[in-house]
Order: structure tokens, then C-alpha cells, then sequence
């Protein structure tokens, strides 16, 4: 007997066996991922926009093209399966959209009335001309899990209370513990003053890079106001911020009230001149400054303007400095127009470090508050103070500032 040719065979057998033991283990691996990756799921959790005492918006995100609707419901004892709900659909001139994108507007609410609802999205699989075909259907859990729960604004409001936070730019550790740091409970809405992300690249990154952890947070009941900063500015998927963070101009600057405030939010654009090379010939922020100009003096003329008895502007970029072209641009097309306007405070980031500038410090002739891209802005506002308190990720109160409403 060959003993040689004996072994030499039974090794083969035992790489014949790896080999497909190997074969079997990448093949199995590659149909889970293949698997995972065809389930209908959600890849953005709901998120508040634009809620007033009669509306609210809300957002989520599938990995497929689906169908779209809320439930709404009376934040009372019955179980949300006690009774059909009215539902409310993402519709576009009488159809209702497809798409992984949904926006849901909810309307003929009651002031100051609280309310538990609903996510829905059916997974269209084919669509041509009238063959729709539709997959299964995903939902928030309301059975072993509760609904989740919004509330409308109280008009006339006297106080109200609100936090701010800029630069995280990305990190969702630093943003979770900011917004920690605070007593929440009383919290009617944040702010996001810009520069959340370090550019915009696509959906996912957004989801990632601070929607869903400010959805896991509070944004399933508490809105954020989002301000474009400049790097929000740059990327792919930047052209999609609007649809991202839906306001009532349909522009990344706009207005709005809550209890005795006005609030204005403008947008900064980027900071260098339009020709500059990182722009690729595609900037035309000084024009969009102009038209933001415009915009401004109507609002500032306005009977709800005139009538509010505090005014907050809100803008990433502030009004300092003198070499860089797009704060030149707000200097020159904005704080014109504001110093007549009886502003009183203005809210800034953009520079990543505290600073505070009274209205004889800077062209500004009303109080420029910069918060850095490591503290949150604790802020209470009635009809004759500004109170800010200004915390870090340890929770300890660093400073302090009380503003007089003029």
C-alpha cells in the first residue's frame, strides 16, 4: 500500500471539506446581509417640525419607497386600539406621495391639547401607471410598547423655556450629554443653531449624525428649531435641507412665536466669497443674502412682529470680526436693518468658544450671546427678562446672563 499517496488523499478530503465548510459560513453570511438588507424598516425615527397651537409636523424615514400616514388620538385613558382613529396622509395635489422621505402635517388641532399618535408606512414594491403593488405595513409599537405623545402650543403663553446647542458636528455623545445636563420637563422646544453635522453627504448620514439621536431624546415630543449653519451648507445632499427641516417660508430663514417671543432665524450662508474654489462655480450666496434682506424687512414691519413684547434673532454666523467675507455680508445686509428693529438678544456659534458682546462692543446695537460648541443654552423667557444659563456636559452651570426686554 502507498501510505504517501494515502495521506496525500485524506488531506485532500479535509481541505475538500473546509473549503466547503468556508463556502458555507460566507454563503450563509451573505444571505443575512442580503436579508437585512430587504426588510422594510425605518431609518429614521419620527421627529416634530413646525407644531403650533392648531398643526404639527411630523417626520420619519423608510429604506423603501412606502405609502405614508399618522394616527392621531386624544391623550386620554382608552387604549390606542379602543377605536378608529383619523388618519392623516402626505398628499400632493389630491395624491398621496410615495417615497423613504415622509412628512405628515397635521392639521385642525386644539391649543394647548395634548395628543398620542401613530407612524405608519406600507411598502410600495411596484409602481407603473395605475399597478401598484404594496408590501407589509410597519408601525411604532402601541401594544406591548405606548404611542408617542406631542402637545400643541398654549396661545398667550407667558413664559416659556427652551435650550440651545450648536457645533456638534457629529458628535452624538457631546449633543446627548448637553441636552441631559438640563432639566427637560418643562422644555417647549430646542434649537439647533447650526453646524450639526460637518456637511451634509446623504439621508443615512443625516439620520445618523444627529436626527435619530435627537428623536431618541425629545424630538418624538418636543420640536427643534433647525438653523442652517455653514457647513449644513456643503455636500450632496445639502440641496435636500429643506425638505429635511420643512419651515413656513420654505427657505432655511423664517420667523415664529412662541408665548411672548418672536422669533427671527436667518440664515448665514457660507463664509467666503461665492468665487472661492471650495464652491466648485455652484455658490451664489450674495444674492441669497439680498433676497434674505428683503425678507427681513417685511417681517420687522409686521403687525406680530410689532406686537410681540421680546425679540430673539437666531442666526449660526455672528456679526464679529472684519476679514471674512460671509460676516461681512451679515454685518452689512442684516444688523442695518435689525438695529432698528428693537432686537433683544441675538443668538449665535459658528466660532466654537463662549463669547459675549454688550451693544457697545460690535456694530450690534442690541446684546450678541455666542455659545460654544461644549455648553447648552438654558433658557427661560417671560415679558420682561431673558434668562440664560449656560451648562456643560457635566451638568454645572458656568455662567449666567439676564437680559432686560426693552
Amino acid at each position: 500500500m502507498n501510505h504517501t499517496k494515502y495521506l496525500y488523499s485524506k488531506d485532500k478530503t479535509k481541505h475538500r471539506k473546509l473549503y466547503f465548510i468556508i463556502v458555507a459560513i460566507f454563503a450563509g453570511q451573505l444571505f443575512h446581509t442580503q436579508a437585512k438588507e430587504s426588510e422594510f424598516i425605518f431609518t429614521c425615527q419620527p421627529y416634530l417640525q413646525q407644531v403650533s397651537g392648531t398643526e404639527a409636523t411630523i417626520m420619519w424615514a423608510t429604506n423603501k419607497n412606502a405609502v405614508s400616514w399618522v394616527e392621531i388620538a386624544p391623550n386620554d385613558t382608552l387604549h390606542f386600539y379602543a377605536t378608529e382613529h383619523p388618519q392623516f396622509f402626505d398628499t400632493n395635489f389630491g395624491r398621496k406621495k410615495i417615497g423613504k422621505l415622509h412628512k405628515i402635517r397635521i392639521t385642525g388641532l386644539t391649543p394647548a391639547t395634548s395628543y398620542r399618535y401613530r407612524i405608519f408606512s406600507k411598502e410600495v414594491t411596484h409602481k407603473e401607471h395605475q399597478d401598484i403593488r404594496y408590501g407589509r405595513i410597519i408601525a411604532n409599537d402601541v401594544y406591548k410598547g405606548k404611542p408617542y405623545i406631542f402637545s400643541t402650543t398654549v396661545p398667550q403663553k407667558n413664559k416659556i423655556h427652551f435650550a440651545v446647542v450648536n457645533d456638534i458636528h457629529e458628535n452624538t455623545e457631546r449633543y446627548s450629554n448637553l441636552f441631559h445636563a438640563i432639566d427637560s420637563a418643562s422644555l417647549d422646544f430646542m434649537v439647533l443653531n447650526g453646524d450639526m453635522v460637518n456637511k451634509m453627504d446623504s439621508a443615512q448620514q443625516m439620520y445618523k449624525s444627529f436626527i435619530n439621536t435627537s428623536s431618541q431624546l425629545y424630538a418624538k415630543s418636543i420640536p427643534f428649531f433647525m438653523v442652517r449653519g455653514n457647513h449644513e451648507t456643503r455636500g450632496n445632499y445639502s440641496e435636500e435641507y429643506a425638505n429635511l427641516f420643512p419651515s413656513p417660508t420654505g427657505q432655511p430663514y423664517y420667523s415664529f412665536s412662541r408665548g411672548p417671543v418672536y422669533f427671527i432665524v436667518l440664515d448665514g450662508g457660507e463664509d467666503k466669497p461665492d468665487s472661492d474654489i471650495e464652491y466648485n462655480g455652484l455658490a451664489d450666496f450674495d444674492t441669497y443674502r439680498d433676497e434674505e434682506a428683503i425678507w427681513l424687512k417685511q417681517i420687522i414691519n409686521s403687525n406680530e412682529y410689532r406686537k410681540a413684547s421680546v425679540h430673539i434673532v437666531l442666526i449660526h454666523v455672528p456679526p464679529i470680526g472684519d476679514t471674512w467675507h460671509g460676516l461681512l455680508e451679515v454685518q452689512s445686509k442684516f444688523i442695518p436693518i435689525l438695529n432698528n428693529a428693537g432686537i433683544d438678544l441675538m443668538l449665535s456659534g459658528h466660532i466654537h468658544r463662549h463669547a459675549y458682546y454688550s451693544p457697545d462692543k460690535t456694530l450690534c446695537k442690541f446684546p450678541l450671546l455666542i455659545n460654544s460648541n461644549r455648553h447648552i443654552l438654558d433658557i427661560t423667557v417671560d415679558d420682561m427678562y431673558i434668562n440664560v444659563n449656560m451648562i456643560n456636559e457635566q451638568g454645572l452651570s458656568e455662567k449666567q446672563f439676564k437680559f432686560d426686554v426693552k
